[in-house]
C-alpha cells in the first residue's frame, strides 16, 4: 500500500453525504472530481460490482493531480465516490431530505423531485449512465426480495423505511426510471389538513363521525393528491375493538389500531410464482370475519367484490379509487365492473353502486401545489337513469393570488343529507351544530315579543 493510502486509510470512515459536500469548500471542483471518477470506474468495467476502498482511493490518486487535497477534503470525496459506487448513490440525499416528498428519475441527467406539492428539476443530481441507475435500483430493492433485469423489467416494491418505489428498465422503457414516493416519518393528522387549508374543522368533524357511524366512502382524487394519507387519517377512527383488514399492492398504510391485518399482492414471475391480486385478497377477507375492509386502490375486477362485500353486512369499509370528479369515480366503477363479463342491466348496476356507496370524497392538488378536498358528496338513489350524487360541503375558488396561491372558500350546502338518520340511530349526535344550528333570528323574535307582552 502506498504511503499515500496509509496516511488516509478512511475505509472505516462513515460521515453523511450532507457533512461530505460541506467539508469541501469548492463544490464545482468537487463535482468534477466525482464525475471523473465515476466515469473512469465504469470505463473499467468496474460499474456493475462493488469496488473496494483500495481501488477507490487508487482512482482519486489518479484522476486529483491537480491539487493537494486536504484530509478533511479526500474523506468527503472517498465517502461521495464509496456511496455512489456501493450504496445508493445520487439519491442518497434526496432519500434523508425529508422535505422532497417524490423522487423521478428520467435518464441519468433528468432527476425531478416534489417538494411542497411542486415538482422541479435537481440539477445537482446526476448519475454516470444507465447501467448506473439499473445498479441502485437493485441495490434500492435487494434487501425487500425482490430483482429487476430483463425477464423482470418493471418493479413495484415498499423499501424498508415504507417508502414506496416503482422501477422499469428497457426494453419497456428508453432508460431505465424510478419513481420513489416518499414515506412520511411524521404520520400526517386530520388537524395537520385543516391547518394546512386542506378541509375544515366541520368536514373533519363529518368525515370522523361517518367513519365511526360505518358508512361505506369512496375516497377519490387524481394521482399525487393525497388519497392515500387521507384513507389513512380516516381508517384512524376506526374503534380499537374492530377487526380491520387492510388490502395494498404495496403496504403504505399505518394504522394505530391493535387488531389490523394487513394483506399485500404478488406479482407472477418467471420462477413460477404465481400472481395474488387485489380481488384474490378480497375475496379471501371475507373468510377472515373482519369487522371492517379497507383497500389502498380499486382499480379492477374487485370492484365488484367490494361492492358485494358492502352490501352483505361489511358496512363501514374505505378505499381510494383514481378519477377527475366524484361523478367521474362513479362511472369509472361501472365501467370497471362492465369490463370483468358481468353481464348486469346498467340500471341494476347502478342501484347495486348506490346501495354501496355512502359519501364520495374528492381530493385534489391544486395549481399551486396544495391539496383540498373539492367535494364531500352522497350518493342516493333519485330513481333515474343513473345515481344522484347531493353535494355536503365543496371547495369554491375565487382567484390566484400574485405569488401563484389559490384563494378561495369551503362551502357548506343547504342539503342535509340522508345519513343523518342512520347516525341518529346509533346515538351519535355530534353533526347537530353543523346541520341543526340554533335558530339566533327565531331566538332573537322570541325575546322580543316577551318583553313587548310584559309591557
Amino acid at each position: 500500500m502506498s504511503k499515500i493510502l496509509e496516511e488516509f486509510n478512511i475505509k472505516a470512515h462513515k460521515a453523511s453525504l450532507s457533512s461530505d459536500y460541506d467539508l469541501f469548500e469548492d463544490k464545482d471542483l468537487l463535482d468534477e472530481y466525482r464525475k471523473k471518477i465515476l466515469e473512469d470506474l465504469s470505463d473499467k468495467g468496474l460499474n456493475k460490482s462493488n469496488v473496494d476502498a483500495e481501488l477507490i482511493n487508487l482512482e482519486i490518486d489518479e484522476i486529483v493531480t491537480d491539487r493537494d487535497l486536504s484530509n478533511s477534503e479526500r474523506i468527503s470525496l472517498f465517502n461521495l465516490i464509496e456511496n455512489e459506487v456501493n450504496s445508493n448513490g445520487p439519491l442518497n440525499e434526496l432519500l434523508q431530505d425529508d422535505n422532497v416528498t417524490e423522487i423521478m428519475v428520467n435518464s441519468p441527467s433528468d432527476v425531478y423531485i416534489e417538494i411542497d406539492g411542486n415538482i422541479e428539476k435537481d440539477e445537482s443530481i446526476s448519475f454516470v449512465n444507465d447501467e448506473h441507475i439499473i445498479r441502485t435500483i437493485n441495490r434500492l430493492i435487494e434487501p425487500v426480495g425482490k430483482t429487476i433485469d430483463v425477464n423482470n423489467p418493471m418493479v413495484d416494491a415498499r423499501l424498508e423505511d415504507g417508502s414506496r418505489i416503482n422501477a422499469v428498465i428497457p426494453p419497456l422503457s428508453k432508460n431505465p426510471i424510478i419513481t420513489i414516493r416518499k414515506f412520511k416519518k411524521n404520520i400526517v393528522t386530520m388537524d395537520d389538513l385543516i391547518a394546512n387549508g386542506t378541509l375544515t374543522a366541520k368536514m373533519a368533524t363529518f368525515l370522523e363521525v361517518a367513519v365511526k357511524a360505518k358508512l361505506n366512502i369512496l375516497v377519490v382524487g387524481p394521482s399525487g393528491s393525497g388519497k392515500t394519507t387521507l384513507l389513512n387519517i380516516l381508517g384512524n377512527y376506526i374503534d380499537d375493538n374492530e377487526r380491520i383488514i387492510t388490502i395494498e399492492d404495496v403496504m403504505e398504510l399505518n394504522l394505530r389500531q391493535k387488531h389490523v391485518v394487513s394483506l399485500e399482492t404478488r406479482n407472477a414471475n418467471y420462477d413460477g410464482v404465481k400472481e395474488v391480486s387485489i380481488r384474490d385478497l378480497v375475496r379471501n377477507s371475507l373468510r377472515m370475519r373482519p369487522d371492517r375492509i379497507i383497500i389502498g386502490e380499486v382499480r379492477g375486477s374487485e370492484a365488484f367484490d367490494l361492492l358485494q362485500a358492502m352490501n352483505s353486512g361489511h358496512d363501514g369499509s374505505l378505499t381510494t379509487l383514481h378519477a377527475n370528479s366524484s361523478r367521474d369515480a362513479l362511472s369509472r366503477l361501472e365501467t370497471m365492473i362492465l369490463m370483468d363479463g358481468l353481464k348486469i342491466p346498467m340500471g341494476a348496476l347502478r342501484e347495486y353502486i348506490g346501495n354501496a356507496i355512502d359519501l364520495i370524497v374528492y381530493i385534489t392538488r391544486m395549481k399551486d401545489g396544495k391539496r383540498k378536498i373539492v367535494d364531500i358528496s352522497e350518493v342516493v338513489d333519485n330513481n333515474d337513469s343513473e345515481n344522484a350524487l347531493k353535494n355536503i360541503f365543496s371547495f369554491k375558488s375565487t382567484h390566484i393570488n400574485e405569488n401563484g396561491s389559490v384563494s378561495g372558500e369551503f362551502i357548506l350546502q343547504p342539503y342535509k343529507p340522508e345519513v343523518l338518520a342512520k347516525i341518529k340511530l346509533l346515538g351519535i349526535n355530534d353533526l347537530d351544530y353543523i346541520f341543526n344550528p340554533p335558530n339566533n333570528q327565531n331566538n332573537n323574535k322570541k325575546k322580543k315579543k316577551n318583553k313587548s307582552n310584559k309591557k
